[in-house]
């Protein structure tokens, strides 16, 4: 197949097939790890004597890169071609997730899950973008539905697999399992999937811009991590994420081509999404990542039912999330962003059930269900929202923009709770640290989510967005992690 094919391919051919079967493994593979890697990391940090900080930056790495190259990833794929960064990106991953599975301690898994968060953002953006260019115009919304279904059973699995998986063949399988998938998507899409660029994309790239945001998430993350154990050097790091940060918006607003266009938050219903955004994803950052503690260290459950906690909540965005769509493209966003995190809060409020001799269909399951109801109610009208906040050609980088937002929010709550709660070094082996510690932390992420809908109802207050502008988005509202994978890029953007 040629570049020829691109915008020709259709979804009742075999090369239909073949590009979404490349584009759904290789995003899938990403939505894979990152729901399974939490399931893992009691066990990571017994196997490799690691201290909480270090499980932590585990996860932390991993965002933190992630978050500040996305839309970096984005642009060199409109540059270079949509399909040789994707199949860099799918590489670059598979590679670091090697790194990550033969880890001989903390230090280098935490070095290798920062490198798999450079190959995850030059691979997720990629997915869609090729899906956008290379299919029909009359088969590109077929064509979506069917990637994020199929992503969001992939992100539905990745817990299950991986508490298999560690409770199994070890938990380094977690990462290894995605070498023969990372092979079997750079195959197909080297012989199936047509090249597609940008022909407009001109100018320079905002590497300057990328590389400040980094910097300043990676020292915020250190300040924040060790505010408890080393207050002083966390001290300086905060002082030095602020500096970072205020040079990151002065290169922005002098950059030609921006990573991140200031002008955008010139929408105040734009800058306010974001806000609510940020608090929702850090407060499901806060709940998986303590939730696997309680479950396996306190409830004692196995790594496998552990990693089923949150499946309602996939299986419910996956079934109703286009209802949704429709219910909030007749009502408009306010009332579901202020419902919907109120009812998300009282899904984590009833997990303080959750604790010694827990049983999963009385305790666990009523707060996956009640929490999962929640985000069915919130997601695809937060996505539509952020599109309609802006100008129909800056959709795709908005849309990336608030992608980045939920990473960063799990970012913090990841690298901020546990200091907060009381937990550091090897107490989360503990069930009497860690129980009160993730009681503790459940209840700042109901209030994260209380703050949400609360700053929903008082700041948003525009017309109903269109059946149409909230059909685009609604499919693919089932990442865990982040909002609609379709965020990353390329939406409005493709070739």
């Amino acid at each position: 197949m040629t570049a020829s094919r691109a915008g020709e391919v259709r979804m009742a051919g075999a090369g239909g097939r073949w590009v979404l079967f490349a584009t759904v493994l290789g995003s899938g593979m990403v939505l894979l790890d990152g729901t399974a890697v939490n399931v893992a990391l009691p066990r990571i940090g017994a196997d490799l004597g690691a201290g909480l900080a270090d499980l932590q930056w585990a996860v932390s790495g991993y965002l933190l890169t992630l978050a500040g190259f996305i839309l970096l990833g984005g642009s060199l794929g409109d540059r270079f071609g949509r399909r040789r960064v994707f199949v860099i990106g799918v590489l670059w991953f598979s590679l670091a997730s090697a790194l990550c599975g033969i880890a001989p301690n903390a230090t280098l898994l935490v070095a290798a899950r920062a490198l798999q968060g450079v190959g995850g953002a030059l691979l997720a953006p990629g997915s869609l973008a090729i899906i956008q260019a290379v299919f029909h115009p009359d088969d590109r919304a077929a064509a979506v539905g069917v990637w994020a279904g199929l992503g969001g059973v992939a992100g539905a699995v990745g817990p299950v697999l991986g508490g298999w998986l560690v409770g199994g063949p070890g938990w380094r399988w977690v990462f290894l399992i995605n070498l023969p998938l990372a092979a079997l998507t750079v195959a197909v899409a080297l012989r199936h999937v047509p090249e597609t660029r940008d022909e407009a994309a001109v100018g320079r790239f905002d590497l300057p811009g990328a590389l400040l945001a980094a910097l300043t998430l990676g020292a915020l993350t250190y300040a924040l991590t060790s505010a408890a154990t080393a207050p002083a050097a966390a001290g300086a790091a905060g002082a030095g994420s602020v500096l970072l940060g205020v040079a990151f918006v002065l290169v922005e607003r002098r950059a030609p081509e921006p990573m991140m266009p200031l002008r955008l938050f010139s929408s105040r219903l734009f800058s306010v999404v974001n806000v609510v955004t940020v608090l929702i994803y850090g407060a499901l950052g806060g709940v998986s990542f303590f939730l696997v503690l309680q479950l396996q260290t306190t409830a004692r459950f196995s790594p496998l039912l552990a990693g089923t906690a949150l499946l309602p909540l996939t299986v419910l965005m996956l079934v109703f999330s286009a209802r949704a769509a429709r219910l909030g493209s007749r009502i408009g966003p306010r009332l579901p962003l202020t419902v919907g995190p109120l009812v998300a809060a009282a899904g984590v409020l009833l997990m303080l059930r959750i604790g010694p001799g827990a049983s999963y269909a009385v305790d666990v399951l009523p707060a996956g269900i009640v929490l999962g109801a929640g985000m069915t109610l919130l997601v695809a009208p937060l996505t539509a929202t952020v599109l309609e906040s802006v100008e129909v050609s800056r959709a795709g980088t908005a849309s990336g923009v608030n992608n980045a937002a939920a990473r960063t929010g799990g970012l913090i709550a990841v690298a901020a709770l546990p200091a907060l709660v009381g937990l550091s070094g090897s107490q989360y082996r503990s069930p009497h640290e860690v129980d009160p510690a993730f009681r503790g932390a459940m209840a700042v992420c109901a209030g994260l989510l209380l703050a949400a809908g609360a700053t929903a109802w008082l700041a948003i207050r525009p017309a109903a967005p269109d059946r149409e502008s909230m059909d685009a988005v609604c499919a693919p509202c089932t990442s865990l992690s982040a909002p609609p994978p379709a965020a990353d890029r390329g939406l409005s953007d493709s070739g």
